[in-house]
C-alpha cells in the first residue's frame, strides 16, 4: 500500500494505491484513439417505441452530443437515453435511446466525428447503469522506461487481487473538479454558494479567458459584465448567468436551468467523494480491501447482501478470497441507513461533520427531481489485464462492470499527476 503524494488526489480522497512498485509515469490520451471504450450492452429486442442506437463519438463530450443529435433530429434532448456516460477525449461505442423516431431519421443524422446505427427497439427508454459493462483498450505514452515491463507486470498481479475502488477524476469534472463542491452545496441548500463555485470557481487547465472571466466575476459578482465576457463555449455558465440577469438574486433558478441529468450528477458526485473519503479512511485505520471484520457488508454478484459477524468471519473471509462476495460500502441517500460497522461510523461521522442527513438528501431529491436512496458499492476493483509494452509506451485491455472507471486502474500503473490522465 503506497500513498497519493498529489494534492488534488487528496481533495477528492483517492489517498491510496494497492501497490508499492514504482509507478510507470506517462501520459493518457495523447490523442482520442489512445482511449477505446466500448460499451458491452444488456441484451435488447427489436419491439417498442424507443429506438435503439450504438453511438459512436470522438472526442465528444455525451451531453454535447446528444443535444447536438437532438438538434438535427427535431427533438427534445429529453428523448435521449444512455445506460453510461463515456469519457470525451476518447473513442466511445455504446448505446443510446431515441423515443419517437424513425431508423429513416436517425440516418439521415450526420456530425462530424459521430457515427449512428440503429441496433434494435426498447419499451422503455435507458438507464443510467442499464449495460454488462465497459470493454477498453487504453495506450499510456512517454512512460517511464527503467525496468517497464517488470514494474507492469508487477502491478497487473496487484490489479488482478484487487485496488481501491475509488471513483475516478472525471467523476468530479476533468478539467474543473467541481460537482461534488456544487453537490454538497446543494444538499446543504445554499444556492447561492453552488452557483458561484460552478459558474467562478477557476481551475489551471482551462483556458486563460474563461479563467480571467470566472475570477473577475468572483470579485465583481457583476452578472452582466461576466455574460459579455465569458467565451460562448462555456454554454450552461452563460445559461445560468443569463437567467441571474433577468432574476437578480434568483440563484435557486440559475441552477435549474441546467439540465436535470447534469443537476443530479452533482448530488451523486458528492455521494462519490463520500465514498472515496470512507474507503481512504478504511485504509487509514490498517484495515484491507480483502478481509473482512465484523459489521462489514458483503455484496454478492447476484445482488444478495450480508453482513459479518463474529461468528461468520471465517467463512466470509474464505468467500472474499474466492470472489464470491466483496466487501462494500453504504453509499447513503435519503432512505436513513442502519449502522452496521466501522464504515458506516466513519460515515456518518463525515456527514455529521457537514450537518447532511438523509432528510437533506430528501429535500435534494425534490429539488433536482431524481432519487437518492442510496447504494452498495464493492470496496476493491480487479481486472485480468492482458498488458503490452513497447519502447516507452504501454496498452492495457481489459474489462470493467458498470461504475467501474478505467482511470482508476491507469492511475495504479502510471502513479503519476492526475491531470496527467485527463
Amino acid at each position: 500500500m503506497m500513498q497519493s503524494p498529489f494534492p488534488l488526489e487528496l481533495e477528492l480522497g483517492m489517498r491510496y494505491y494497492s501497490s508499492n512498485t514504482p509507478g510507470i509515469g506517462g501520459q493518457l490520451r495523447t490523442e482520442p484513439e489512445d482511449f477505446l471504450v466500448e460499451e458491452v450492452p444488456l441484451p435488447y429486442g427489436d419491439e417498442g417505441s424507443h429506438l435503439l442506437v450504438r453511438l459512436t463519438k470522438r472526442n465528444w463530450e455525451l451531453q454535447r452530443a446528444v443535444k447536438e443529435i437532438a438538434k438535427r433530429l427535431g427533438v427534445s434532448h429529453r428523448r435521449i437515453g444512455w445506460a453510461g456516460t463515456k469519457d470525451k477525449n476518447a473513442v466511445t461505442s455504446q448505446i443510446i435511446s431515441i423515443y419517437g423516431v424513425t431508423p429513416e431519421a436517425v440516418e439521415a443524422v450526420h456530425l462530424s466525428e459521430i457515427e449512428l446505427a440503429v441496433v434494435g427497439r426498447a419499451k422503455e427508454s435507458l438507464a443510467l447503469g442499464a449495460l454488462e459493462g465497459n470493454r477498453f483498450e487504453i495506450v499510456i505514452r512517454e512512460c517511464d522506461q527503467d525496468e517497464l515491463a517488470e514494474r507492469v507486470q508487477a502491478v497487473s498481479s496487484t490489479v488482478a487481487e484487487g485496488i481501491p475502488n475509488y471513483f475516478g477524476l472525471q467523476r468530479f469534472g476533468v478539467t474543473r473538479p467541481v460537482t461534488h463542491l456544487v453537490g454538497e452545496q446543494i444538499l446543504q441548500e445554499d444556492y447561492e454558494g453552488a452557483v458561484m463555485t460552478y459558474v467562478g470557481n477557476a481551475y489551471p487547465y482551462e483556458s486563460e479567458n474563461a479563467r480571467q472571466a470566472r475570477s473577475r466575476f468572483t470579485e465583481t459578482r457583476d452578472v452582466r459584465e461576466a455574460l459579455a465576457a465569458y467565451p460562448v463555449q462555456m454554454t450552461y455558465e452563460r445559461a445560468m448567468l443569463h437567467h441571474l440577469a433577468v432574476h437578480p438574486g434568483d440563484y435557486q433558478g440559475a441552477l435549474q436551468v441546467l439540465p436535470p441529468k447534469l443537476l443530479s450528477m452533482m448530488v451523486s458526485a458528492f455521494q462519490s467523494f463520500l465514498f472515496n473519503s470512507v474507503l481512504s479512511r478504511r485504509l487509514d485505520e490498517g484495515f484491507t480491501l480483502h478481509e473482512p471484520i465484523p459489521g462489514d457488508r458483503l455484496l454478492f454478484p447476484n445482488g444478495r447482501e450480508d453482513t459479518v459477524t463474529e461468528r461468520n468471519r471465517s467463512t466470509a473471509a474464505q468467500h472474499v478470497r474466492r470472489g464470491r462476495c466483496r466487501i462494500a460500502l453504504f453509499i447513503p441517500g435519503s432512505e436513513p441507513a442502519a449502522l452496521h460497522g466501522r464504515m458506516d461510523e466513519m460515515m456518518q461521522e463525515i456527514l455529521k461533520e457537514r450537518e447532511i442527513d438523509a432528510a437533506r438528501f430528501e429535500r435534494a431529491a425534490g429539488f433536482v427531481r431524481t432519487r437518492y436512496a442510496g447504494a452498495l458499492r464493492a470496496i476493491a476493483l480487479s481486472a485480468d489485464v492482458i498488458a503490452e509494452v513497447q519502447d516507452a509506451s504501454t496498452r492495457l485491455r481489459f474489462t470493467l462492470p458498470p461504475g467501474h472507471y478505467a482511470t482508476t486502474v491507469c492511475r495504479e500503473y502510471m502513479k503519476a499527476d492526475p491531470y496527467r490522465m485527463i
